[in-house]
């Protein structure tokens, strides 16, 4: 494995307290950085100052959108421990989403150690307050200086590290989301399954319009019929219909979240019947209307569950659970975090031990 190289800053930077944080808008000292050139491959794994870098106008990412990202997170335990959720599942989808990108794939072993060694050098930025977490994201740009439409031939990879509080500013309650019928997100065969820069570009009129009108959310809805449910801006989704776990199967538009494959594992381990399949939003009112409709809830690094209170769709409202937590998401809720604050046993091998 390649040595990697470290450059610190000269100063230190002013940690903020836990109740200062919101969402991705403070910084560590530090980030990680590689190279890529066709012929040569991954190289030069550094660690250097957080700070601006430069590029030439023509730096084709700005003009083509050839680019990838991921969202992880980092935890102080009860021990006071630091350790990563389920690191490799990421890295691993970080590959997958590079591979829809023409995107050349990394070494997961060494992206992970070049991600240890820069937690370990930073370990003091890691918040303890349930709740908060150091939020990593690492990304991937073409790099060529060129304007026309081809696969790039350099590229650079950064990780760099964000300590956060509750992704919803309101925390663990329920939201409220517009079902979309206007807009489209994904369809197969296009970006919907990466990690792109391009999908989430594609959510924001719908967002902003939701937001207007006092949503929390949005659900997508497929781009064909406009009738299939597939994914919340931000999260997989699930719903919970007379004691069945259901979740829109992975199609080639939706992204197959690791906070969606973690609670699949729980729920089936728990006993609970667990079905991937196609659901339309017609279906999901008329189990509301019966009273077989028990919970809905959105899964996502981010917020990690999300209940949710309240569908909206032409119009038509829908008050799921009296706006209140179900039993089923806080249980999810309350283990998962549990885990990652080491204060639930990690029976399942999710926690990665960065540091003491």
């Amino acid at each position: 494995m390649t040595d990697i190289t470290v450059t610190k800053v000269d100063k230190i930077g002013v940690l903020p307290t836990d109740k200062q944080l919101g969402f991705g808008q403070i910084f560590t000292d530090h980030m990680f950085v590689m190279d890529y050139e066709t012929g040569k491959g991954w190289h030069s794994p550094r660690i250097v100052p957080y700070g601006e870098f430069a590029f030439v106008p023509a730096t084709i990412v700005f003009h083509y959108g050839q680019a990838i990202f991921e969202g992880m997170k980092a935890f102080r335990g009860s021990n006071n421990q630091i350790a990563v959720f389920r690191t490799k599942h990421y890295l691993n989808r970080f590959n997958r989403s590079a591979g829809h990108l023409c995107i050349p794939p990394i070494d997961v072993d060494e992206v992970q150690a070049g991600l240890f060694k820069l937690l370990d050098l930073e370990k003091d930025w890691v918040p303890s307050t349930p709740g908060t977490s150091l939020y990593i994201r690492p990304f991937i740009i073409s790099t060529d200086g060129f304007i026309g439409v081809k696969v790039a031939s350099t590229y650079k990879l950064f990780i760099i590290l964000s300590p956060v509080g509750a992704y919803y500013a309101h925390g663990f309650n329920p939201v409220s989301i517009k079902v979309e019928d206007k807009y489209v997100r994904a369809t197969k065969g296009g970006l919907g399954q990466a990690k792109t820069p391009a999908n989430y570009a594609m959510s924001l009129p719908a967002q902003a319009e939701a937001y207007k009108e006092g949503f929390d959310q949005v659900l997508w809805l497929d781009a064909v019929h406009r009738e299939y449910v597939e994914e919340v801006g931000t999260m997989n989704i699930f719903f919970k219909i007379n004691g069945e776990i259901i979740t829109p199967e992975l199609n080639g538009s939706i992204l197959g979240g690791i906070t969606r494959q973690t609670v699949l594992e729980l729920a089936r381990n728990w006993g609970f019947k667990t079905t991937e399949r196609q659901i339309s939003i017609v279906e999901v009112y008329e189990a509301h209307a019966k009273g077989e409709l028990e919970e809905v809830f959105g899964t996502g690094t981010a917020a990690v569950i999300s209940p949710v209170g309240e569908l909206s769709w032409k119009g038509r409202k829908m008050v799921i659970n009296h706006n209140q937590t179900g039993e089923f998401s806080q249980r999810l809720f309350d283990y998962v975090t549990g885990v990652q604050n080491g204060i639930v046993p990690d029976e399942f091998g999710w926690m990665d031990i960065v540091s003491n």
